[in-house]
């Protein structure tokens, strides 16, 4: 008999949460085997419960689903993550990809595009519904089409380098004798420049370009 699809359901509202999971039951060839709030409980769960596939919500407390991404690509998780969430814009979609998801799908899909997702990312695969893949394809282009970014700034290298380090805006702001307005002016333009979707990825990003060093 072969193993059934080992599954954890990561969603911070619980009754959105055990619906998944009473659907994802409807299939013999699926086991749940946990759920999860937030993305801290997900990282340890992963590592506990070594699920084969994590349906992943984006928006929830504490650490996000993007962080959660790098989280568990951090703690050399062999699950294979597929994003399920109402949120289709291009930095969402872009984000989770670049942190390691396998699979993009709307919380608008039916159950059988549900079904089809886990099993299709289980075998090895990838997937992005066409509204997604759409999406993807005309951000690429305008990315391909657009002007080189603005370099950063001395000062916003400054703030990139504590911020990588995990100091909040009010720490950085005292660290530089700058204002916390504006450090979060500061950080919303290395978000931009760098186009990430977070803080996170934006420290990532700039370690990966040798802007700064690894904290």
């Amino acid at each position: 008999m072969e193993a059934k699809i080992r599954i954890l359901v990561a969603d911070d509202h619980p009754m959105l949460r055990e619906g998944l999971v009473a659907v994802l039951g409807t299939q013999p060839d699926f086991d749940v085997v946990g759920e999860a709030a937030d993305g801290t409980e997900v990282a340890r769960l992963a590592q506990t419960l070594l699920p084969d596939v994590i349906l992943l919500d984006l928006e929830m407390p504490g650490m996000d689903g993007v962080a959660a991404l790098e989280k568990l690509r951090e703690n050399g998780s062999g699950a294979r993550t597929i994003v399920f969430t109402a949120y289709d814009t291009d930095e969402r979609i872009l984000g989770s990809l670049r942190a390691g998801a396998r699979g993009y799908l709307l919380k608008g899909a039916s159950r059988a595009e549900l079904f089809d997702a886990v099993r299709t990312i289980h075998s090895g695969g990838s997937l992005l519904q066409p509204v997604v893949t759409g999406r993807l394809l005309d951000h690429m282009r305008h990315e391909r089409d657009a002007p080189e970014p603005d370099p950063l700034t001395p000062r916003e290298l400054e703030v990139l380098a504590l911020l990588a380090r995990g100091l909040p805006n009010k720490e950085i702001a005292n660290s530089l004798y700058i204002g916390e307005r504006t450090v979060k002016f500061h950080v919303s333009s290395i978000l931009a420049k760098l186009d990430a979707g977070n803080r996170t990825e934006a420290a990532r990003i700039a370690i990966s370009r040798g802007l700064i060093e690894q904290p």
